[in-house]
C-alpha cells in the first residue's frame, strides 16, 4: 500500500487533536446524522433488504473464493473486447504503468474520475514527480484537492468541510488550478457546484487522457461499471481518447445477473437514494463511441495477503458504501484523517491493516479505533462482521514483539493466577479494601485505559467477608 500516510501518528494520538475541535466535530455530526437518516428511510422501503443483504455476502464470498479464476476470466473478455490489462502486484508498479501509459501518449495532464484505488496508491504524487498534472473531477475530491487537504470520507471526501469553507477554498485557490471562481461569489450550494462545473468543463473538453476507478467489473463480460452521482465521471469515461483504469482484484463480480443486486444495495447505502443518477458501464472500445485506447490495470498491493485470512478475508466484500462510517460514534468524534487512510471508519480499521501491515504505530492502533458496539455490522449492505475482525486483528497486534505487549501479557498472566487461586484472591480484595484510601485515581503506566476515566473507589469490605456476615 502507498506510503502516503506513513509517518502519522498512532490513531489516539490523532483523534485526541479531532475531538477538541468544535468546528470538525459539528461539521461531522451534521453530516453523518444527516446521511444516516436519510439511509434509513431508503432501506425501509424495502421488505426484501435482509435477503438483498445475504444475497450480496453471498456473491462476494463465492468471488473470494475463485477469484483467479474470475480474474483470469477478466481479462480474456477485456482483451477480447479491444482492451488491454495490465497486473500490478503492489503500489510502485501500477504508479509506474499508468505513468508509462500516459508518456507514451505524450500528454502531461490527465482528469480522474473519483478513485480510491489511485488515492491508496498515491497516484497523483507519482505523476506530479513526473512532471504530470493530475485533475481530480468530483466536487468533493476536487474541493479537497484544491484545499491541498487529504480525503475523511470515502463517499463524501471534504466531509469536514462546511460551505463558508468551501467557498473560501474555491475563492483562493480555483485560478491556480485553471478557471478562477466567479466574482462575488457566495457559499451557496447551487453558487458553489455551478463555479466547480465551470472550472472543470474546460478541462474535460481539453483531456485526452483520463483515469478511473470502478465500482465492479463483471467477468462474464469484461465490463466496467462506475455508479455516480454528478455527471463527471461520465465525462471522464468519454470524452478523452485514452482510459486507464486502476481496480482493485476484489471489485471482479461473476456476472451481469449479480450487478442487479448491488444496483439496488449500494445507492441505498450511501446517498440514501433509490437509484444513482449515473451509471456508466464500459466493454472495451468502440471504433466510433468513447476512448480509443483501454487500459485496465488490476491491483493486488496487500489484497492477496488479505485474502489468505480466513477471518480478515470478509472486508475484502466491500462495496465502498460508506454506510458504517455515518454510525460509528469514534469516526463521528475523531474524523477521518485520524486513521491515516485513505480508507476511514470501521471499514479503514479492517482493511489497512490487512492491507498494509501492522508494524506501524498507525496501523497497530487502527483495531482499537472502535468500541465494538457493532452499528457498522448491522448496516453494512454485505454483512461484513466488523467487530469480530477487529478482535482478530487485535490479538495479531498483541503477538508482535514489544515492550507494552509484553507487559499486557504479563498482566493477564498474573491475573489468571489470581483468580485461579481462591486464597489469594481473598488475600489481595482485604488488603485492597484497607489500603482504599490511599488509592491514587490513576494506575500508574496504564495512561491508555486511564486518561478518561478514574478507578472505581473500593467498597469499605469485600462481598465476600460482607456476605459471611450477612448471609451465612
Amino acid at each position: 500500500m502507498s506510503g502516503t500516510f506513513v509517518g502519522m501518528p498512532s490513531f489516539p494520538v490523532a483523534a485526541r487533536v479531532a475531538v477538541n475541535d468544535p468546528v470538525l466535530r459539528g461539521n461531522l455530526r451534521h453530516a453523518t446524522h444527516t446521511i444516516r437518516a436519510k439511509r434509513a428511510v431508503a432501506v425501509g422501503e424495502l421488505s426484501d433488504w435482509a435477503q438483498l443483504r445475504q444475497a450480496g455476502k453471498e456473491i462476494k464470498d463465492r468471488t473470494l473464493r475463485y477469484l483467479d479464476t474470475y480474474l483470469i476470466e477478466l481479462e480474456e473478455r477485456v482483451t477480447a473486447a479491444g482492451g488491454i490489462v495490465h497486473w500490478a502486484a503492489d503500489a510502485d508498479e501500477a504508479n509506474r504503468i499508468v505513468i508509462d501509459l500516459v508518456k507514451a501518449t505524450g500528454e502531461s495532464e490527465v482528469v480522474k474520475v473519483k478513485s480510491m484505488a489511485t488515492q491508496e496508491i498515491g497516484l497523483n504524487e507519482a505523476l506530479e514527480a513526473e512532471g504530470i498534472a493530475a485533475y481530480e473531477t468530483d466536487l468533493a475530491e476536487l474541493i479537497v484537492q484544491l484545499g491541498e487537504d487529504r480525503p475523511s470520507h470515502i463517499l463524501v471526501p471534504a466531509i469536514h468541510r462546511n460551505r463558508g469553507e468551501i467557498r473560501e477554498i474555491f475563492a483562493r485557490t480555483m485560478g491556480d488550478w485553471g478557471r478562477p471562481a466567479p466574482d462575488h461569489l457566495t457559499d451557496s450550494p447551487a453558487e458553489l457546484a455551478e463555479a466547480a462545473r465551470l472550472h472543470l468543463r474546460e478541462k474535460f473538453l481539453r483531456a485526452k487522457v483520463a483515469v478511473s476507478g470502478a465500482n465492479f467489473m463483471i467477468a462474464e463480460t469484461g465490463t466496467m461499471v462506475v455508479l455516480e452521482s454528478e455527471g463527471n465521471g461520465r465525462m471522464c469515461l468519454t470524452l478523452p481518447e485514452t482510459l486507464i483504469s486502476v481496480v482493485g482484484i476484489e471489485k471482479v463480480i461473476p456476472a451481469w445477473q449479480d450487478l442487479e443486486v448491488f444496483l439496488q444495495t449500494l445507492p441505498r447505502s450511501s446517498t440514501a437514494e433509490r437509484m444513482n443518477p449515473y451509471t456508466s458501464t464500459w466493454t472495451g472500445t468502440t471504433d466510433q463511441d468513447g476512448p480509443h485506447t483501454f487500459h485496465l490495470i488490476l491491483l493486488d498491493n496487500g489484497r492477496t495477503t488479505t485474502l489468505a485470512d480466513e477471518v480478515g478475508r470478509q472486508a475484502l466484500r466491500c462495496i465502498r458504501c460508506s454506510a458504517c462510517l455515518n454510525v460509528c460514534p469514534v469516526y463521528e468524534r475523531a474524523g477521518g484523517h485520524a486513521y491515516g487512510s485513505v480508507y476511514p471508519g470501521p471499514i479503514g480499521a479492517i482493511l489497512s491493516p490487512q492491507l498494509r501491515g501492522t508494524q506501524s504505530a498507525i496501523d497497530a492502533s487502527l483495531p482499537y479505533a472502535s468500541t465494538l458496539c457493532g452499528a457498522c455490522y448491522e448496516v453494512c449492505p454485505v454483512a461484513i462482521d466488523i467487530p469480530e475482525v477487529l478482535v482478530h486483528l487485535r490479538e495479531q497486534v498483541t503477538d508482535q514483539p514489544g515492550s507494552g505487549h509484553r507487559l499486557e501479557k504479563s498482566t493477564m498472566k498474573a491475573a489468571g493466577w489470581i483468580l485461579n487461586h481462591p486464597a489469594a484472591l481473598t488475600t489481595i480484595e482485604r488488603l485492597a479494601a484497607k489500603t482504599r484510601a490511599v488509592h491514587p485515581k490513576k494506575v500508574p503506566g496504564a495512561s491508555a485505559w486511564t486518561d478518561r476515566r478514574d478507578l472505581p473507589t473500593l467498597p469499605a469490605e469485600p462481598f465476600r467477608d460482607w456476605w459471611k456476615k450477612n448471609r451465612t
